[in-house]
C-alpha cells in the first residue's frame, strides 16, 4: 500500500501535463477578418428567366446549435424535438430579383429567426414551398415569387426526419406533406433505459462484407426510437391551409408524382431492421397510388440487404433504380441485373432497362441493355433518349442513343471513355422543362446541345456544341476564351438563345450573366456580388506544372504571401495541402483540372488563410496513385505518395520561393491518412496537420476508399498502408484534429485517439484536438475559429519559428 499514493500522484501529474482544459480560441486578426466575411447568396433562377431567388444564410452554425438534442440512428442524425436532420443547413433570408432590375426585393412575412430548408418549386414555378424549423418543430411556408411574400401553411407538426418532405400536386393548388402521426409513442431515453436482455447478432453462414458504417442501430431501444421518428402520415395541404389525411401512417421514404400528376410512387421502410447497414438497406416496399390516395399496385418488395456480392459494382437482384420517365405522362423505368448482381460474373451485358406503363399491371417492355452498370437516362421523345452507364473497376463510362419505342433498333454508342479522362469529356446534354414541368433533352429536330467544362492540356476552355444525334457529327458553337477569367456554362435555353454563365477571376466574386450563341449581343449581367475577401484579392496565384521522378506530369495551385516581392524572392515557409486520388492509367492521372482564374475563396478547411501570415501555399497539389492493368493503385501507395510530395517541394523550391526545410503538409480525411504516411516514410516535411483521418486499416477490414480487397485478401496492403503500424517511425511534429461526432464511414474518432496514444507512447511530438459535437466536416463557428488557431500555433512553432532543421536527404525512410 505504501506505493499507492506516490503512484496515484504521478498519474495525476502526467494527466495534468498531457491534457489541456482549453476554452475555444480565436486566430489572429488577419485570419479572423477572412473567416467573418459575409457570404454571398445562393441563386435560384426560374426556367422562364424572369426571376432570380436569392437565398441568404450564415456560413457557420453555433456550438449551441450543434449541442441540441441529437439521435444517431440507422445512418441518420435527427433532432428528436424538432423532427428534422440535426445537421441541416438553414437559410435565414430571401430576396427576389426581377431580371433586368438592379435591386433585389426583400421578401415580406418571413418568420422571426427563420431557419429555412427543403425548398421545392411549384409545377409552374410561381411559388416555392419551404420548411421553417422552430424551437418546437417544423412548419411549411409558401413563397409567392411575383408578390415576394411568404405565407404560413401548417403548424409545427411536419416530419422532416426522412427527407422528401414536400411534394406539389400537379395543379399547384396543394402539397403532399409528411406529418407527425397522431399515435406516435414517447421516445425511450436510451441512457436511462434498463436493459431487458443482451443485444445479439447472428449469421447463418452467408458472407456479409459491409463497409464500416457509422450511426447504426445498436439495440431494441434504438429500433423503437428509429421507427417512431420515421413514421409519418401523408397529408394533402391546400394553399388555403385546409388539410386532409391522404394516407395512413407508415415509415415513408422517397415520394414522387408521375409527370402528369395522376399517380404517386411511395417507398416505405419495413422491418426487420439491421445493426449492420443503414436504413436505406432495410426492407422496403414500393407502392403506386392514384392522386386521391387509392392503391393502384404494390410494385416491389425488397428484403433486408446485408449480403451483397463483394465489389463496388455489386447490386441486388430484381427491380432497382425505379424512376418516372420524364417525357411520358405515367411510365415507370427500372433496371435489372443480368450478372446476378455480381461483378465477378463475366457477361456481355450487365443490366437490362425496362418500362412499365400505367396502370402498371401489364408486362414491362425492355428498352435496352447496357454493357456496364446502368446509371441514368435522359429522355427526349418517343424515338430518342440517351442512356448512360459506368464501371468502376476500369473507370469506363458509355453513353447510348437509343429508340425507346423499338428495341429492335440497336443502340448507338456515342461516348465510350475513361470517366477520369477529363480531356475527353464531351460535356452534358442540355435539358429543358416540358409541359409537365419535367426536364427532358432540349432537341432541335435531330440535334441536341452539349455544355462542357473544356479541360485541355493548354488550360480550361468551356464550350457549347451542337450534335446531330443521327449522324453524330458535332459543331462547336462557342468556346470560352476570356482573358484572366474563368467562365462556367450553367444552362442554355435553345428557344430563347440564352446561355446562362457564371464568370469569376481570382479577385472578382462569381457573378451570373446571360449570353447568346446565335446572335451577336452583349452579355447581360444578372448579379453584382462583391469580393468579400479584399485583403487577399491581389495575392499572386498560378497553376504550376512539374514532373514526378517517373516522368508523370503533376500540377498544383501556387499562392504567394500577401505583398510578396517576386524580384527579391525571399525564401518563405510553405504549406502543401493535398488529397490522394486513385487512377487506372497514367494519362488520366497527369491531366490538369486546375484553373488559375478561379476566385480565391478561403473556406473553413482551406490553407489559403496563411498567405496573410507569410506562407507560400501549394493547394490541391496532385497526388495521383496509379495502378495500371492487373496492378492495383494501393500496391505501391507509399512509394507514389512520397514521390508526389518530393516532386511538389522540388518544383516550388526550383522557383526560388521557399526554404525547403520549412515545409508543412496538411490534409483532411483521406488527406490526413496521406499526411501520416508521408511523415512516417519520408524526411520531406517539418510538420504535419492531419484532420479527421483513419490510420489503422485493419479497423476497416472490408475495404476503404478505392480499395475493394478485404484485409484477408491483401493483408500486406492493409499493413503497409497503415500509419498506426509504423508509429515508431514518426519523428516529425504532427497535429491531429478530429470531430467527436464523425459520421464518415471508416474515420471513427477512435482512429485519431488510438493513433495519438501510440505516438505518445513512442515519444513522438504530437497533439490531438477533439472538437465537441463536430462531424466529419466542421460546422460550428467556435470550432472553426479554434481549428484555425490550433493550426496557426502549430505552424508558427514547428515551421516558421523552427531553426534550421537537420533534415536528412529527402526521400523514403525505409
Amino acid at each position: 500500500m505504501k506505493y499507492t499514493i506516490p503512484l496515484f500522484t504521478f498519474l495525476l501529474s502526467f494527466i495534468g501535463i498531457a491534457q489541456e482544459n482549453l476554452t475555444y480560441q480565436k486566430p489572429s486578426n488577419e485570419i479572423l477578418e477572412l473567416v467573418e466575411a459575409p457570404l454571398a447568396p445562393s441563386v435560384l433562377l426560374t426556367a422562364d428567366g424572369k426571376y432570380m431567388v436569392l437565398l441568404y444564410r450564415d456560413y457557420y452554425k453555433s456550438i449551441a446549435e450543434l449541442s441540441e438534442k441529437e439521435l444517431r440512428l440507422a445512418g441518420l442524425r435527427i433532432n428528436p424535438k424538432t423532427n428534422i436532420g440535426s445537421r441541416t443547413n438553414y437559410y435565414n433570408n430571401i430576396k427576389i430579383k426581377r431580371i433586368g432590375e438592379e435591386d433585389a426585393e426583400q421578401v415580406i412575412g418571413l418568420p422571426e429567426g427563420s431557419r429555412l430548408a427543403n425548398f421545392k418549386w411549384s409545377p409552374d414555378q410561381s411559388k416555392i414551398a419551404v420548411t421553417n424549423t422552430t424551437k418546437d418543430g417544423v412548419e411549411v411556408w409558401v413563397l409567392d415569387i411575383k408578390d415576394a411574400q411568404v405565407t404560413k401553411l401548417t403548424s409545427a407538426n411536419v416530419n422532416a426526419n426522412m427527407r422528401d418532405v414536400i411534394n406539389w400536386f400537379k395543379d399547384g393548388k396543394s402539397i403532399l406533406v409528411k406529418m407527425l402521426p397522431s399515435d406516435r409513442k414517447p421516445l425511450i431515453n436510451v441512457s436511462e433505459a434498463v436493459p431487458v436482455g443482451p443485444t445479439i447478432s447472428s449469421n447463418d453462414g452467408k458472407k456479409a462484407q459491409n463497409r464500416t458504417y457509422q450511426d447504426l442501430l445498436k439495440n431494441p431501444n434504438d429500433e423503437f426510437n428509429f421507427e417512431q421518428l420515421a413514421r409519418s402520415e401523408l397529408h394533402k395541404v391546400n394553399l388555403d391551409g385546409t388539410t386532409t389525411r391522404w394516407k395512413e401512417t407508415a415509415m415513408y421514404g422517397d415520394i414522387s408524382f408521375s409527370p402528369d400528376g395522376n399517380y404517386v410512387m411511395a417507398v416505405t421502410i419495413d422491418r426487420p431492421f439491421s445493426y449492420l447497414v443503414p436504413y436505406y438497406r432495410f426492407p422496403s416496399t414500393t407502392t403506386v397510388y392514384d392522386r386521391s390516395g387509392t392503391l393502384v399496385t404494390t410494385l416491389l418488395e425488397v428484403p433486408l440487404i446485408e449480403d451483397l456480392p463483394k465489389g463496388f459494382m455489386s447490386v441486388r437482384m430484381g427491380m432497382r433504380s425505379i424512376s418516372w420517365r420524364t417525357d411520358k405522362p405515367a411510365s415507370l423505368v427500372y433496371a435489372e441485373a443480368l450478372d446476378e448482381g455480381d461483378p465477378e460474373n463475366e457477361v456481355p451485358f450487365r443490366d437490362a432497362i425496362f418500362q412499365l406503363d400505367a396502370p402498371f399491371n401489364g408486362k414491362a417492355k425492355m428498352l435496352l441493355k447496357t454493357q456496364n452498370r446502368y446509371s441514368y437516362i435522359q429522355w427526349g421523345d418517343d424515338d430518342l433518349a440517351i442512356a448512360h452507364d459506368y464501371w468502376w473497376n476500369n473507370r469506363n463510362t458509355k453513353s447510348y442513343v437509343f429508340n425507346p419505342s423499338d428495341n429492335a433498333i440497336k443502340p448507338v454508342i456515342i461516348a465510350d471513355r475513361n470517366y477520369q479522362d477529363v480531356y475527353s469529356d464531351p460535356g452534358d446534354f442540355v435539358t429543358e422543362r416540358n409541359k409537365n414541368g419535367e426536364y427532358v433533352l432540349a432537341l432541335d429536330n435531330d440535334y441536341g446541345y452539349l455544355l462542357g467544362d473544356g479541360y485541355t492540356e493548354n488550360g480550361q476552355f468551356p464550350f457549347a456544341d451542337k450534335m446531330n444525334l443521327k449522324s453524330l457529327k458535332k459543331e462547336r458553337l462557342y468556346t470560352s476564351q476570356l482573358e484572366g477569367k474563368k467562365e462556367n456554362l450553367i444552362s442554355y435555353d435553345v428557344n430563347k438563345d440564352e446561355l446562362l454563365v457564371r464568370i469569376e477571376s481570382p479577385s472578382e466574386y462569381p457573378n451570373y450573366f446571360y449570353k447568346t450563341l446565335r446572335k451577336d449581343k452583349a452579355a447581360i449581367q444578372l448579379t453584382n456580388f462583391e469580393n468579400p475577401f479584399k485583403s487577399i484579392q491581389n495575392v499572386h496565384k498560378e497553376v504550376i506544372t512539374y514532373k514526378r521522378d517517373d516522368g508523370l506530369e503533376l500540377t498544383g495551385t501556387l499562392y504567394l504571401p500577401v505583398g510578396y516581392d517576386k524580384e527579391k524572392k525571399e525564401k518563405k515557409p510553405m504549406i502543401l495541402w493535398a488529397y490522394p486520388r486513385e487512377y487506372k492509367d497514367k494519362n488520366s492521372a497527369s491531366q490538369n483540372t486546375q484553373n488559375p482564374n478561379e476566385f480565391t475563396y478561403p473556406f473553413w478547411g482551406s490553407p489559403i488563410y496563411w498567405v496573410t501570415k507569410g506562407y507560400v501555399v501549394l493547394d490541391d497539389a496532385a497526388f495521383p496513385i496509379i495502378g495500371e492493368g492487373d496492378e492495383e493503385p494501393n500496391d505501391s501507395f507509399r512509394k507514389q505518395l512520397v514521390a508526389n510530395g518530393k516532386a511538389a517541394i522540388d518544383a516550388v523550391d526550383k522557383l526560388g520561393y521557399i526554404n525547403r526545410k520549412k515545409v508543412a503538409v496538411g490534409g483532411h480525411s483521406y488527406g490526413a491518412f496521406m499526411v501520416a504516411n508521408l511523415l512516417s516514410h519520408s524526411n520531406l516535411f517539418a510538420a504535419g496537420i492531419a484532420r479527421s483521418g483513419a490510420y489503422n486499416r485493419t479497423l476497416t477490414p472490408f475495404g476503404f476508399q478505392s480499395e475493394e480487397r478485404n484485409y484477408w485478401e491483401a493483408p500486406e496492403v492493409y499493413y503497409t498502408m497503415s500509419p498506426f503500424m509504423h508509429a515508431d517511425k514518426m519523428k516529425t511534429p504532427l497535429l491531429l484534429v478530429h470531430g467527436e461526432a464523425d459520421n464518415n464511414s471508416g474515420t471513427y474518432p477512435m482512429q485519431s485517439e488510438r493513433y495519438f496514444n501510440a505516438l505518445k507512447g513512442l515519444g513522438a511530438t504530437v497533439r490531438l484536438v477533439m472538437l465537441p459535437k463536430e462531424s466529419h466536416g466542421y460546422r460550428a463557428k467556435e470550432s472553426i475559429l479554434h481549428l484555425l488557431w490550433e493550426q496557426d500555433q502549430w505552424l508558427e512553432k514547428y515551421v516558421k519559428r523552427s531553426e534550421s532543421l537537420d533534415i536528412p536527404k529527402p526521400g523514403v525512410k525505409d
